[in-house]
């Protein structure tokens, strides 16, 4: 009987460790958008990790950038959401990201590479890992240069204002009889660098939100009324409510304006679906008076705190922040990379047989040298967010017709005010 019972214990255990042998990999969500092939290449990049890690299932979700500004908010603000996102609020929603400081191989490295743009995506006063820039971005336009060679319109220079690109556009839309002559898309934040051009200053001393100014008004002003008057493509900003991101890209892809306002994230999607079909070139950002600025930026990619999985986060994570992998994908998408060593050994062998490719991509590393102070500041402030959804909310609703310029001023100011509140 002894021997009997020993026996089924034996087999219990032995039972015991094939089940646990063959227990089901630990799933992990990744919130994902693109804008060009970066989705295609991550998967490429996953099903490689996966391989090497069986113990790992990690779940690629594809979704709409509006659901990351949108949805994604919502699920983090009742302590729900991915294990692991592509965000680009960084700041204003610190306090949802995971540390991977306690939990990454080598923390180290991590502050080597990225560590100069932690502060765009933690809290202040924080030293946490909250994960890293899937690449650096820089605000800035494009032209079709076919069209302004069919044209006959010289484009501007390197020190052509707004002014110029616009009726240069306008001109080459009368020729070619496009739909309009440019769009920029509709997003606060990718009018910021053109209102500090202007004078625009968002910070107050104290740090907080400073009122809206004439800087911001003076561009904000030739905005609506380009648009009112057609020069600029009114669905991109009329068409949508809100905070809603809308891009004018598809509509530069088609051919539908001759000059886009956009950033280098769209250089990839450009060179994929114009192909040959046109020849076309990046141009850095026309000037105003106080100067010639985009805006600094980038996409991140973040593990959540709400995970019951961080280790296995981590893992993911180290994976994907190595240099290998982060020289690869940058190659691969024709991203600007974040990684200070790959920065700092070049040499980057970006996979495009497009010849606008290089040229445009050299022009957005000019122009990142180009940035006035406040754009330089917007990245790491707590309440850049604040003023961009209000700037394109009411600067839309301006561009209707439904409230006046001076209206916008005010509502602007009020929203901007409520979200500290309710932020407080």
């Amino acid at each position: 009987m002894k021997r009997t019972m020993t026996s089924f214990a034996a087999l219990a255990v032995a039972m015991l460790g094939t089940s646990a042998l063959a227990q089901d990999p630990v799933e992990l969500r990744m919130m994902w958008y693109s804008d060009g092939v970066e989705g295609e290449v991550m998967q490429d990049l996953l099903d490689r990790f996966e391989a090497e890690n069986p113990d790992i299932d990690v779940v690629l979700d594809n979704v709409a950038y509006q659901v990351i500004q949108e949805q994604l908010p919502i699920q983090l603000a009742s302590g729900q959401g991915p294990d692991i996102a592509r965000v680009t609020n960084l700041k204003e929603q610190a306090v949802h990201w995971l540390d991977l400081r306690p939990h990454v191989a080598d923390a180290a490295y991590w502050d080597e590479n990225f560590g100069n743009r932690f502060d765009w995506m933690r809290e202040d006063g924080s030293d946490a890992i909250p994960g890293f820039l899937t690449q650096l971005t820089m605000v800035g336009g494009f032209a079709n240069k076919t069209l302004f060679d069919q044209a006959g319109v010289e484009m501007p220079g390197a020190d052509g204002t707004w002014d110029d690109w616009v009726n240069a556009a306008e001109e080459v839309r009368q020729s070619q009889g496009t739909t309009a002559a440019f769009a920029i898309d509709r997003s606060g934040h990718r009018i910021s660098g053109p209102n500090a051009s202007f004078g625009a200053n968002y910070i107050g001393e104290d740090g907080m939100p400073a009122p809206i100014d004439d800087g911001t008004m003076a561009f904000v002003e030739k905005l609506v009324n380009w648009t009112t008057e057609g020069k600029q493509l009114p669905d991109v900003w009329v068409s949508a409510a809100g905070t809603t991101y809308r891009s004018g890209a598809d509509d530069f892809i088609n051919a539908q304006i001759p000059f886009l306002y956009s950033g280098s994230w769209q250089v990839a999607n450009l060179s994929t679906k114009i192909g040959d079909a046109f020849d076309w070139v990046a141009i850095g950002s026309p000037c105003g008076p106080a100067g010639c600025s985009g805006l600094a930026g980038g996409a991140a990619l973040v593990g959540i705190k709400y995970t019951e999985h961080p280790e296995e986060v981590a893992r993911v994570m180290d994976y994907l922040g190595s240099e290998p992998v982060v020289r690869e994908f940058s190659e691969r998408t024709l991203f600007l990379p974040a990684h200070a060593g790959i920065v700092e050994t070049g040499g980057l062998n970006f996979q495009s047989d497009d010849p606008n490719v290089p040229p445009a991509l050299d022009r957005f590393v000019q122009a990142s040298g180009e940035t006035l102070p406040l754009a330089d500041k917007l990245p790491a402030w707590k309440w850049a967010n604040a003023y961009y959804g209000a700037l394109v909310s009411r600067v839309s609703q301006a561009m209707a017709g439904e409230i006046t310029l001076d209206e916008a001023r005010m509502l602007m100011d009020e929203d901007i005010a409520d979200v500290v509140a309710n932020a407080q």
